[in-house]
């Protein structure tokens, strides 16, 4: 079954008023360029769901200046391909002047938590983040909305948002998905050369055996964070971005492990491409 294909906020909404009342709709917003990952948060949708719609967008908004926005990884028809092989009912694929027409200045921030990690590095990303997504929930108005947890500062900002504005949808953050080999699946390890490849993958291979130290017993943030590090500093094909560990619920920094909430949470430049890769202890 192919999906109804919207272009426009007033095709979206005119195909989910038939079922507004009476069944429940999921949505799962993209950027496209779909992988495995976001597959597997299309599979959940529909496993609770009635209805069920992905989003197909490059924000610009979330792109700072000199970052890839130009060379986001596309391709239209093979997303609508693996959509229609989901069974997806609905593929909402806007243009930018649809989302951001002429004279548009409204934008929504959530302070503190967009300032830190991603945010400290990518000034306003969070700001198009959350602006896009509310956009997104107003035109779908979803029961539900699903995200990654590789995403994991998102998914803090995108609930905390929903609690502040007292948005009706329940946000759902699923389980990473992995390549066999470990690297969290992106959109952007497309960019990546296989030498460059190889050197990420010291980024999962850090954060598992920090995590298993964690178990043991480890409690010192100051000594994970080394700990990361000394790994990290064995490809030298890395640049760290950061290395934090901080709480999962205000993402403060800790100074010692809750096994009920932290994250410890990376980013890495390989070559051109930034990478970011967490775990948690607790539930986001």
């Amino acid at each position: 079954m192919k999906p109804v294909q919207t272009k426009t906020s007033e095709e979206v909404k005119k195909e989910l008023r038939q079922y507004r009342y009476s069944k429940t709709i999921g949505f799962v917003p993209t950027m496209g360029y779909l992988h495995n990952g976001h597959l597997s948060l299309v599979e959940q949708c529909k496993k609770e769901n009635d209805v069920t719609v992905v989003s197909i967008f490059v924000n610009p908004k979330q792109f700072g200046p000199g970052e890839d926005f130009n060379i986001y990884p596309r391709d239209m028809a093979r997303d609508l391909k693996l959509l229609e092989e989901l069974e997806v009912d609905i593929v909402f694929s806007p243009s930018l002047v649809e989302i951001y027409p002429a004279g548009y200045s409204t934008y929504v921030e959530v302070e503190k938590l967009g300032d830190v990690l991603c945010g400290n590095s990518r000034p306003g990303h969070f700001r198009g983040v959350a602006t896009i997504v509310l956009k997104l929930f107003n035109i779908v108005e979803p029961t539900r909305a699903y995200f990654g947890q590789k995403d994991a500062q998102q998914a803090v900002v995108i609930k905390k948002m929903v609690n502040d504005l007292n948005l009706d949808v329940v946000i759902r953050i699923m389980p990473i998905v992995r390549d066999p080999d470990g690297l969290a699946l992106s959109s952007r390890n497309a960019y990546l050369s296989r030498e460059e490849r190889a050197a990420a993958l010291c980024m999962p291979g850090a954060l598992q055996k920090v995590r298993a130290k964690i178990l043991d017993g480890l409690r010192d943030v100051s000594v994970v964070k080394d700990m990361l590090q000394r790994e990290m500093n064995k490809e030298p094909l890395i640049n760290v971005d950061y290395l934090e560990v901080v709480s999962l619920d205000g993402l403060e920094t800790l100074e010692e492990i809750d096994m009920h909430n932290t994250l410890v949470a990376t980013a890495i430049w390989v070559g051109k491409t930034r990478l970011i890769d967490n775990f948690i202890l607790g539930e986001i």
